[in-house]
């Protein structure tokens, strides 16, 4: 065999391996994440979470950001019935009035038309009967503490139903009957009460009357009073609501430039070319690590027993965990700078600090301003989740508004005005870079 034939097998034999590793790589690949993914699969019990997922109360759930219900309700036990929009003090309809589509036959019966031929009739003896079109007439009734009704096997999936409580859930409400009380829930679009709430004057006017109409309130004018309702909104509470929003964007203010007036002048002590002494330069950047590697949550809940709940917390915990950050990014800034200016600037006599103010700084500035920038941007995000932590900001009425599960409408006005918030800050953020740095089109 020649040279050039052994030089051919050779070649043949290596490109061989080469396809055979390359096919043994294509089919281990897909292979470990399918493997990795089954993985999953059974470590976060997903088959037992699909069979627990409800789309039902998810549909409620959705339903209940953009909507909001009229709550009428009897008092099983000391009697009378009330009627109260989200079931608040301040949307309770007075004495003697009700919505339109309630008709009133007496003290311990009354008529609720729901729409779509749903039906509901409160009746004497802590009874009540609620007419489903296509499913008929479901009779109710309390009896020595326990419900009784005319249901047979199977029970519909849409009912819940207990010895205790029976739930009626509707396209067109809800009913639910307990030992305390009967109550039934009507939806409407929108957020009701956004403005005024029933005691205010102003309630169900419109924007004509209020502005060029006559006096509605005798002890006020109509703009001063309504803007005044607005404000003092016992429902949606706009002043909370303002007052909330200053803080969380104090707290991402302070902690972000905090931070970065910290971090600057340690920034020289970590860069090669401004701390020739190694051990100092090693020490400043384990700070830094350390600072920026426990996460701002975990310092905010250090800060928070050391200091207490407030806005105050959130701030030195984003001040804290941006120390960290901003020190590497403004070391490694430094230690590009470029020598020659600081070595024209030397020329002249200058001394140190005047060398670092006019031939270091100037070259720094467009990045760190930009950094800054950018994390004032980032942090009033996280100072949402801070708040709702530290007990202060917008992120403590949302975490509350979530955890009641009783007006959902609350909890996207909230996330709506984050939304709104960081748009803002972003904007304000990009128009305060192109004014200090500059902006190239």
């Amino acid at each position: 065999m020649t040279d050039a034939s052994v030089t051919l097998n050779s070649a043949k034999l290596a490109a061989d391996d080469l396809f055979r590793r390359k096919r043994l790589i294509a089919l281990a690949v897909p292979a470990l994440a399918l493997a990795y993914l089954v993985y999953i699969a059974i470590s976060f019990d997903v088959a037992g979470l699909t069979r627990r997922a409800s789309l039902d109360n998810a549909a409620i759930l959705a339903s209940d950001t953009w909507s909001y219900k009229v709550h009428v309700t009897r008092d099983n036990r000391r009697g009378g019935t009330t009627y109260a929009i989200e079931g608040e003090r301040k949307g309770t309809y007075e004495k003697g009035t009700r919505p339109t589509w309630i008709n009133e036959e007496s003290d311990d019966a009354l008529i609720i038309d729901l729409g779509e031929g749903h039906v509901v009739q409160f009746l004497p003896d802590n009874a009540a009967v609620y007419d489903v079109p296509r499913f008929g007439r479901i009779e109710t009734q309390l009896v020595d503490g326990s419900i009784r009704t005319n249901l047979t096997e199977p029970i519909p999936d849409w009912i819940n139903l207990s010895d205790k409580r029976i739930t009626i859930t509707t396209e067109a409400g809800r009913m639910s009957m307990t030992r305390t009380r009967t109550e039934v829930l009507r939806y409407f679009a929108g957020w009701e009460m956004f403005w005024f709430t029933l005691d205010s004057p102003y309630h169900g006017r419109s924007f004509t009357e209020i502005a060029v109409g006559d006096r509605i309130d005798p002890t006020r004018g109509n703009l001063s009073g309504a803007v005044s309702d607005i404000w003092n909104n016992g429902m949606w509470r706009h002043k909370d609501v303002a007052w909330a929003m200053g803080e969380t964007i104090l707290m991402a203010f302070l902690g972000t430039f905090g931070a970065a007036i910290i971090a600057l002048p340690l920034a020289f002590l970590a860069a090669r070319n401004f701390a020739p002494l190694a051990l100092v330069r090693g020490f400043t950047r384990r700070i830094f690590d350390f600072l920026r590697g426990v996460d701002a949550l975990i310092w905010t809940v250090v800060l928070a027993r050391a200091f207490g709940p407030g806005p105050l917390t959130g701030a030195l915990a984003i001040l804290v965990t941006d120390t960290g950050t901003f020190g590497k990014i403004f070391s490694e800034s430094l230690e590009n700078v470029d020598e020659k200016q600081i070595e024209g600037v030397s020329s002249t006599g200058a001394k140190p600090l005047q060398r670092y103010r006019f031939g270091v700084i100037p070259q720094v500035v467009p990045v760190l301003l930009a950094q800054i920038l950018y994390f004032l941007e980032s942090n009033t995000r996280s100072a949402t989740i801070i708040g709702a932590i530290t007990g202060g900001g917008i992120g403590l009425l949302l975490t509350q508004a979530i955890q009641t599960q009783k007006d959902w409408e609350e909890v996207a006005y909230y996330i709506v005005l984050v939304i709104l918030m960081v748009m803002v800050m972003d904007w304000f953020s990009g128009w305060l870079r192109g004014r200090l740095i500059g902006r190239k089109d």
